[in-house]
C-alpha cells in the first residue's frame, strides 16, 4: 500500500508541476492577443493589410504569408472600392496575434467592420489614397 500511496504523491506533483510549466505559455499568448484598430486595406489578390496609428501591419501577401482567421467583411456602405474584383479599403477592429517586430499578423480571433467615419475621425489615421472616379 505504501507504494500505492508514493505513486500518487509522484504522479501528482508531476502533473502539478506540468501545469505550472505550461501556464506562463498560455499567459504569454493570451496577452499576445491585441485589438487594433484602423484602416484594412485589400488592394489586390491575396494582399491585405491593417493600419493603425502604431503602423501597418500585414495581414497577408500573394503567394507568401496569409494570417489565419477570417477578415472583416464590409457593406458598401464601409468600403472605398480602388481597383477592379471589389478591392479596396474600409475601416476595421480586429483581435489579432502579431509579431510586433516584423509587424506581421499571425492570426486573427475577431475581425469587425466599423463605418468609414470612425477611421476618418481619428486624426492618428490617414486615409488610404484613392481615386474618387471608382465607384464604392
Amino acid at each position: 500500500m505504501r507504494q500505492l500511496s508514493t505513486r500518487r504523491v509522484i504522479t501528482s506533483v508531476v502533473v502539478l508541476l506540468s501545469g505550472l510549466a505550461l501556464a506562463p505559455a498560455s499567459a504569454a499568448n493570451a496577452q499576445q492577443l491585441q485589438r487594433r484598430c484602423g484602416w484594412f486595406e485589400n488592394p489586390t489578390p491575396g494582399n491585405a493589410s491593417l493600419t493603425d496609428r502604431d503602423g501597418t501591419w500585414i495581414i497577408a501577401t500573394q503567394g507568401g504569408h496569409q494570417a489565419k482567421g477570417d477578415w472583416p467583411e464590409f457593406s458598401d456602405a464601409q468600403w472605398v472600392e480602388t481597383n477592379s474584383g471589389h478591392h479596396g479599403y474600409g475601416c476595421a477592429c480586429l483581435s489579432m496575434q502579431a509579431d510586433p517586430g516584423a509587424r506581421s499578423v499571425h492570426s486573427i480571433r475577431k475581425a469587425t467592420a466599423q463605418p468609414l467615419t470612425v477611421c476618418r475621425r481619428d486624426k492618428s489615421l490617414h486615409e488610404p489614397a484613392h481615386d474618387p472616379d471608382i465607384a464604392n
